[in-house]
């Protein structure tokens, strides 16, 4: 991206960030990744009017970007969205950016879970890679400053274990730690959101001190 003096003025004078979601799981994440930046870090529970914005994109690019343009502009707050999920080669993608909506909005986790090994099952292909995407928009004034986007490999366990994580944390099986991410401790360090929302620290990092991100992150 262009980094500019006007860019770098523009993001240095918002004392706080409004990370855009409502998933305590995500918060928390979210949370230790960004903490110590010199920022206050406000949730959508300091604005519990703001309606929420359709997610009608076709990427999770787009309604990362969309849902960022939304609360900043509903709440003039500098602000981070992001739009994440999972992907299985053999089902084609999917559940993919309808991975919140799999098998309805009510649906439990176990039970999109078993909406997947039966879909798999069908396929011959239970074991199928798959991997976790990340995408975020960082936007003020409507207007998008920086995005990021991770992504961790893995592919679909035998069957759910581990009760560390959320969502489909449970069924990603990652082959360098031989575990599935609801069974990895330091999730961050290898995780898709912890990717996307290093890069992020990074660049307000970089932003704060007046020079250009490092390409390079270390958190």
């Amino acid at each position: 991206m262009i980094y500019s003096s006007a860019l770098t003025s523009r993001v240095m004078a918002a004392s706080a960030l409004l990370v855009a979601t409502t998933n305590q799981g995500k918060l928390r994440e979210i949370r230790a990744i960004l903490s110590g930046l010199p920022c206050e870090l406000l949730t959508l529970s300091d604005w519990p009017g703001v309606v929420t914005p359709e997610e009608n994109g076709l990427t999770f690019e787009e309604n990362a970007r969309a849902k960022a343009v939304h609360y900043a502009t509903a709440t003039r707050q500098l602000t981070v969205a992001e739009d994440s999920g999972l992907e299985i080669d053999a089902l084609d993608g999917a559940p993919g950016i309808e991975s919140a909506r799999w098998g309805g909005v009510s649906a439990t986790y176990p039970r999109k879970f078993a909406i997947i090994y039966e879909a798999l099952r069908a396929k011959d292909a239970l074991d199928s890679p798959a991997r976790f995407v990340c995408a975020l928009a960082l936007v003020r004034d409507g207007e998008i400053l920086f995005e990021a986007r991770g992504t961790v490999e893995g592919r679909i366990a035998p069957e759910p274990e581990g009760e560390g994580g959320f969502g489909y944390d449970p069924i990603f099986f990652y082959p360098p730690l031989g575990r599935t991410l609801a069974q990895v401790n330091e999730k961050s360090a290898i995780s898709h959101r912890g990717a996307a929302f290093c890069a992020l620290r990074k660049y307000l990092e970089g932003v704060a001190s007046l020079q250009p991100p490092t390409s390079e992150c270390g958190c």
